[in-house]
């Protein structure tokens, strides 16, 4: 962050596209740097899932001989990726974090990590989640707990927990999430890095589902740029995926005066759930002020999401999943987290009006957001209200009838489509990150990456990441 990278690990992915290409750095050479990184890392924080150094090195050496005869055979050739255990890859399981599903291989790529192979990305490990990705931390029946590179006590978010575990400590410079509630940019904001929740259908996935994206997930604007020219190619897999479109990716970075006379919206209060911490109002106030300093007109913006709504999100999962989990056999459903349990099973007297009324309540909040960001280019918020939190506790409240009281701020882009960002914009007095959410109209990813990009310039010097434990 704020020192010249000095290991290949903490080379961004642009950078060693260039060195392979001048054949100044070998994608072995790199690999074998972040293998390192993760051997001194993965005892204290667990991010990894299938890590199997060998197929990795087996892939660099392919990729070092591509390069060697100048025939790259894709964008990312030779650089290390990591990929979210419920994105598929061929005939490894998909055990969705927790210890109630029958591991079967799965028989295809999913088409998130099928791009990435086809351009060339050595997949270097998979990354852990929690039970049915339902929680915003990396408590799993399954995984190992996954923690924080910046303080090991406290959680990395979820349920993207490995990858944002993992791009904060240094295993390599590209990852990979999925976000149907804030499970991108939550752990994202934890953790110090940056990550994209693209437009719906942006980015083609299986299966698809309502509000329901993949995206990078890395610690600079320009390795999730780069990703997002391989991600966003079709496939005819996603019923919901978007027409494809050959958006300029490479136009990310239009420095600075991107944001001169740009209107961007302030929303400090979510609507619903829990109220944002002093330390975290403090650092975004401080992020709108750089944003006015830049030429952006920074005007208010009053709450648009209600405690209705959210109930009605959180009642019609606890719905789903408690039909999912009625459906197992009793001996896998007790295998279950117990507070996943508690949750979903809290449902299960919910009778059809209710069902149907929390079911409205993604199309409302859909409404409010589209209608809310209408008169702004771009909406700033935090991310969360508060920052990391316990590694042990399932989320913030530590209640499953209170279980997503943190996410007022993410899910409305969820639900309305629009691609939002997370970037970090400063530090808790404990030296924790905090995250700036940046969010844009339906289909304007390009300029939401530009404007986080020009944040990225403006903000206050960042601190070194974090080392590992001696």
């Amino acid at each position: 962050m704020a020192d010249a990278p000095t290991q290949l690990y903490e080379l961004s992915a642009p950078e060693l596209i260039d060195a392979f290409s001048r054949g100044t750095v070998s994608p072995v050479e790199v690999v074998r740097s972040v293998l390192d990184r993760i051997s001194r890392w993965e005892p204290h924080i667990q991010a990894t899932y299938l890590l199997r150094p060998d197929l990795a090195l087996g892939q660099a050496r392919a990729s070092e001989s591509r390069w060697r005869k100048h025939e790259p055979c894709g964008a990312l050739d030779g650089v290390p990726t990591t990929i979210k255990e419920n994105i598929a890859t061929a005939g490894d399981p998909l055990p969705a974090g927790t210890a109630a599903v029958d591991l079967v291989p799965a028989p295809a790529d999913a088409p998130p990590a099928a791009r990435l192979r086809e351009a060339g990305a050595i997949m270097v490990s998979k990354t852990t989640m929690p039970d049915y990705g339902m929680l915003s931390s990396g408590l799993s029946t399954f995984h190992p707990l996954a923690r924080n590179p910046w303080d090991v006590s406290k959680t990395p978010g979820g349920s993207s927990a490995g990858a944002g575990a993992a791009a904060a400590a240094g295993y390599g410079p590209l990852h990979i999430g999925t976000d149907i509630g804030g499970s991108l940019r939550l752990p994202a904001g934890w953790c110090g890095i940056f990550s994209l929740k693209p437009s719906l259908g942006r980015i083609p996935i299986d299966p698809p589902y309502t509000g329901r994206a993949a995206g990078p997930m890395t610690r600079r604007v320009a390795d999730s740029a780069l990703m997002m020219q391989v991600l966003s190619q079709p496939d005819v897999r996603d019923s919901m995926s978007l027409p494809f479109q050959p958006i300029a990716w490479d136009q990310f970075d239009k420095g600075v005066a991107v944001l001169k006379g740009l209107r961007i919206g302030l929303l400090m209060e979510a609507g619903c759930g829990l109220p944002v911490e002093a330390e975290v109002q403090k650092a975004v106030l401080r992020a709108a002020l750089l944003f006015e300093k830049a030429g952006a007109i920074v005007e208010p913006l009053k709450p648009f999401m209600t405690q209705t709504m959210l109930e009605g999100l959180d009642h019609f999962w606890r719905m789903r999943s408690y039909r999912d989990l009625a459906a197992l056999p009793a001996e896998r459903r007790a295998k279950v987290l117990p507070y996943i349990l508690q949750w979903a099973n809290s449902a299960a007297e919910f009778t059809g009006t209710q069902v149907y009324f929390a079911a409205s309540q993604s199309h409302a909040t859909r409404l409010a957001s589209a209608n809310a960001c209408r008169a702004f280019d771009y909406v700033i918020s935090p991310t969360s209200p508060m920052p990391a939190f316990a590694a042990e506790l399932p989320s913030p409240t530590n209640d499953p009838l209170r279980g997503l009281e943190h996410i007022g701020f993410t899910v409305p882009y969820n639900m309305s489509e629009q691609p939002a960002a997370s970037i970090n914009c400063g530090y808790t007095q404990s030296g924790l990150p905090i995250g700036l959410q940046i969010a844009g109209q339906r289909f304007d990813d390009l300029g939401v990456l530009q404007v986080s990009r020009a944040f990225e310039l403006i903000r206050d010097p960042q601190r070194p990441w974090p080392l590992p434990p001696a």
